[in-house]
């Protein structure tokens, strides 16, 4: 009889999880807190408007080819993609904007034209960034973070300075131009970290984005959950929605199962794909490997204000992909990192999937998609969000030459708050713990309880790491971690007869 195991949570780690683990022949049932499945990358759909609630960028697409192929399927198969061009506008002070584009050509001239030189130092960045990529993809992310070793082959020894340097230090050796720059420190920030505080080596997030491109799924990012859940279905995965697990069961140091909405499901392996300090909470204190003091030092990713607009005129001078740095950035950072507060100049960023998706907005309107990168913890209230909406709109009216408040049919938020109450969110952050240099592989949360047995952890606050492409990978490497326990003692046991 296979052996059950009870997933926490269904955000991108659970379901990958969900598939591998099924696949391999273990009678698999994922328990979701909310109605809906999804965990962060769930869906709004009102007045015949659609929004993807959380992750709306989608980078590294040959992660999710990987995913899809493991199971002889392909993304094809489950929905269909779209390469933006261009990829994403940035703008900046005095209106002044620079377009990326879908192709590296293109982007080479985009940065010849605003300071001469660049695109030739541009060549040899993305080069090192593939380079470091292709590490990262075949030798790196693929390793459970269970030893320092995984961190030791011929290619990362040659670039071990990589790792001490950062990714700040090396853009700002080259580049002078501030608007170049900021492009280039930009995609760390998936990383959920700063960039003079995140490893050289991680400039591979710049070829993801410039090298491989921005890709939209037709109906939006959740049409990914969609795709994941079916995959999970047909390889007999059940899916139960609104079971809120209240406890972690422990017997003599090994879980038995959960206790769900007052009901004990007996379970032989539980694995937690929701917040990792969330699910220690499930546990009683002495089962619990890491203290409250640990996670309070930690370095956590951002937490969020969004907003989901609905606009009742096409608006113009956007693009799906829009990030707003006409403010200081280095000022922010500091109010998220080292001084948390809310920032008296937020940079933001917004995307128009109606643009390129008419679906998801009604004939001659539009969705738009606001967010502010906040610190994890601070206040969060009705009358903040307010002010700060009031804010970034002034500015996007400026910065775009139109007028668009007396166009807002409605608008929704989503803040600390809800990022706590719906997804038991660590301080309310909005994708897990941020790769610094002393949170990279091995030193992360581990993928398996060091206290109780057939316990295992997956997701944003373990390895690899923040994002969507590093979620699926750590479902992949939790399944082959409960696999390999499970075979080891099946041999014990053959062993012993």
């Amino acid at each position: 009889m296979p052996k059950k195991i009870a997933i926490i949570g269904s955000g991108f780690s659970s379901l990958s999880a969900s598939c591998y683990l099924a696949q391999l022949g273990y009678d698999v049932t994922i328990f979701e807190k909310n109605s809906t499945i999804g965990g962060r990358a769930r869906q709004l759909k009102r007045e015949g408007f659609t929004f993807d609630i959380g992750p709306s960028w989608y980078w590294m697409p040959d992660v999710f080819e990987s995913f899809f192929n493991d199971f002889n399927t392909s993304v094809s198969d489950f929905y269909t993609l779209e390469k933006l061009n261009p990829a994403y506008k940035v703008f900046f002070k005095e209106k002044e904007s620079i377009i990326i584009e879908d192709t590296l050509e293109k982007i080479y001239l985009a940065f010849e034209a605003e300071e001469e030189g660049s695109s030739l130092k541009l060549k040899k960045f993305i080069a090192t960034a593939q380079n470091n990529y292709q590490i990262a993809i075949k030798n790196l992310v693929y390793r459970p973070g269970v030893s320092p070793l995984e961190l030791i082959t011929k290619e990362t020894i040659q670039r071990l300075g990589q790792f001490f340097s950062t990714v700040s230090k090396e853009v700002r050796k080259e580049f002078k131009n501030e608007k170049l720059i900021q492009i280039l420190e930009f995609p760390v920030l998936f990383l959920g970290a700063k960039p003079n505080n995140t490893p050289a080596f991680y400039n591979f997030m710049n070829y993801a984005d410039f090298g491989l491109g921005t890709w939209h799924p037709k109906g939006g990012m959740y049409q990914v959950i969609l795709g994941m859940q079916r995959l999970a279905e047909s390889l007999g995965v059940k899916i139960q929605t609104n079971a809120i697990v209240e406890k972690i069961v422990v017997r003599d140091q090994t879980t038995t199962g959960v206790v769900i909405n007052s009901e004990k499901i007996d379970s032989d392996i539980v694995l937690c794909g929701a917040d990792y300090h969330h699910g220690e909470t499930l546990l009683d204190p002495k089962y619990r490997q890491y203290s409250e003091k640990y996670w309070n030092t930690k370095t956590f990713a951002p937490s969020s204000l969004l907003f989901y607009v609905g606009f009742d005129k096409k608006l113009k001078k956007i693009h799906h992909h829009n990030l707003f740095f006409d403010t200081d950035f280095d000022a922010h950072a500091k109010d998220i990192y080292d001084n948390p507060k809310w920032p008296e100049k937020p940079l933001f960023y917004a995307n128009f999937t109606s643009l390129t998706d008419s679906g998801t907005a009604p004939e001659g309107m539009e969705n738009g998609f606001f967010l502010i990168p906040l610190a994890p913890g601070i206040e969060d209230t009705d009358e903040l969000r307010e002010i700060y909406f009031n804010k970034i709109i002034t500015r996007f009216e400026a910065l775009t030459d139109q007028n668009v408040k007396n166009n807002i049919i409605f608008k929704e938020s989503f803040c600390v708050k809800d990022f706590v109450k719906e997804y038991n969110s660590y301080k309310g952050n909005a994708y897990g713990m941020a790769n610094t240099l002393l949170q990279t592989a091995f030193l992360r949360p581990k993928l398996k309880s060091k206290k109780v047995k057939n316990l295992f952890f997956t997701g944003q606050l373990t390895v690899p790491g923040p994002g969507v492409p590093p979620s699926l990978i750590s479902g992949k490497l939790v399944a082959g971690l409960i696999e390999a326990q499970y075979n080891e003692t099946k041999e014990l046991k053959l062993s012993a007869t």
